[in-house]
């Protein structure tokens, strides 16, 4: 594939200093017993194992809400990796054991997700969540009960901003890049597509808000005019009439729109946006956020028979890791098909707690976060099959995970750097990757 540079990546660390917060995740286990969620009525639970001895870890990501079309894709992640960490011994001697939480993509439910599984649960270290609003709820919530939390997708610059002060204390990190570098990627895509006049709108929440910012002042220094700035439409998440958004957004004769969106709420607007007629003549630019093989449907058809979001265009963080090839295989083998968004990054964080427990020797998360690190981007032989870096380290040697989504080399702020997919949809609903940007 051909591939372009941000050239603007320069200008990542004056542009974090304005943002807010960002994305998605999800997981399943097998042999799952059900349990009743105890910190809240709406919050489902399931467990592989209980009262086990040995590293206990958990997931938080999106079955439900606004954000299950994405979340459901990366379901099976978290417990494949932990059913294949058992089958080769486990870690420290013992079998790992997951219990799962659904976040319903509200943050109120991941808070109280998060303390089930940090003060019930016990779990050492947790994957999740998706949504940065829900992990800015989870994760001081992680770190004051010395939780480790990975996420595989909340992608707002502020975690960064947050990281660099110490509030997370060591025990945040995440596998997918901060949106920073995802709005140099979108805002390059539109003057490469040679548009100067673009508009945009927004879900009115930490992931939006912080990428509608990004967007503004990357496009601009590219020298091209938001013709909305002054007016920025941010759309409530729980909205479910569109109309008036939907004519504010199109306003001023944009040559394109970009909607930063989740699946649920963004498919109304768009279905609305098209039925006044606004979408005739302008490119829809669109996000992670709604890159899901279900999107293009839920959106719908017009009178003629097509596709509303046919030749739309986008970005998703990719997967290019020297590890990827493995674990889509053994996606296929245990369950068929291919791995959906973001289940590259779920497996990857799920893989580092791990890791991390067998070289501090110790299944707590104070021994997970000293050397989650030193087992992502340390000195030490690269291994991408988790079975054969957990060998190693039992015997006292050193490792450099290299994942499925990509090398993930955490730094100190618990941030990776990643490449980007550029997707668009086909006249046929289809979804399919044309091009990669990175932002190096």
């Amino acid at each position: 594939m051909p591939k372009f540079s941000v050239a603007l990546a320069l200008s990542v660390a004056t542009i974090a200093s304005g943002f807010f917060l960002a994305a998605c995740d999800n997981s399943s286990t097998t042999n799952n017993t059900a349990t009743n969620g105890q910190a809240t009525t709406a919050s489902n639970t399931s467990s592989t194992t209980s009262g086990a001895k040995g590293l206990k870890i958990g997931s938080l990501l999106p079955t439900t809400g606004d954000l299950a079309s994405i979340g459901q894709q990366m379901v099976g992640s978290v417990p494949l990796l932990v059913e294949t960490v058992n089958a080769c011994g486990g870690v420290n001697g013992e079998k790992v054991s997951l219990v799962e939480v659904d976040d319903q993509t509200d943050p109120k439910a991941g808070a109280a997700g998060m303390t089930k599984l940090a003060t019930l649960d016990k779990a050492a270290g947790v994957v999740g969540s998706f949504a940065s609003s829900v992990s800015t709820a989870a994760v001081s919530i992680a770190a004051q009960n010395k939780v480790m939390l990975v996420s595989p997708g909340s992608t707002s610059p502020v975690f960064t901003e947050k990281a660099q002060k110490g509030d997370y204390k060591g025990y945040w990190a995440r596998t997918a890049p901060p949106d920073t570098y995802q709005a140099l990627a979108l805002a390059q895509l539109a003057k490469k597509k040679g548009f100067k006049r673009v508009s945009t709108v927004v879900i009115n929440n930490d992931y939006g808000v912080g990428f509608e910012k990004a967007f503004v002042q990357t496009f601009e220094k590219l020298g091209g005019t938001v013709v909305n700035k002054d007016k920025p439409v941010r759309y409530d998440p729980k909205a479910q009439t569109f109309e008036t958004e939907a004519a504010a957004a199109f306003a001023g004769q944009p040559e394109a729109v970009l909607a930063v969106m989740y699946a649920e709420t963004g498919s109304l607007f768009l279905k609305a946006a098209y039925q006044q007629g606004l979408t005739k003549g302008v490119q829809i630019m669109l996000t992670d956020g709604v890159k899901s093989p279900s999107f293009p449907e839920q959106v719908g058809k017009g009178s003629d028979g097509k596709y509303i979001l046919s030749g739309a265009i986008g970005t998703v963080p990719g997967s290019s890791g020297k590890g990827l090839e493995a674990f889509n295989k053994l996606w296929q083998e245990k369950k068929g098909g291919t791995p959906g968004e973001y289940a590259p990054q779920a497996w990857d964080a799920a893989a580092l707690l791990v890791l991390a427990a067998q070289a501090a020797k110790d299944n707590t998360g104070v021994g997970i976060a000293s050397k989650i690190r030193e087992v992502a981007a340390g000195p030490g032989t690269e291994v991408t099959d988790v079975c054969e870096g957990l060998k190693l380290l039992k015997e006292g040697k050193k490792i450099n995970y290299q994942g499925a989504s990509g090398d993930v080399d955490v730094d100190a702020n618990g941030d990776v750097v990643g490449v980007y997919d550029v997707w668009t949809v086909g006249d046929d609903g289809k979804i399919k990757v044309i091009d990669k940007v990175s932002p190096k």
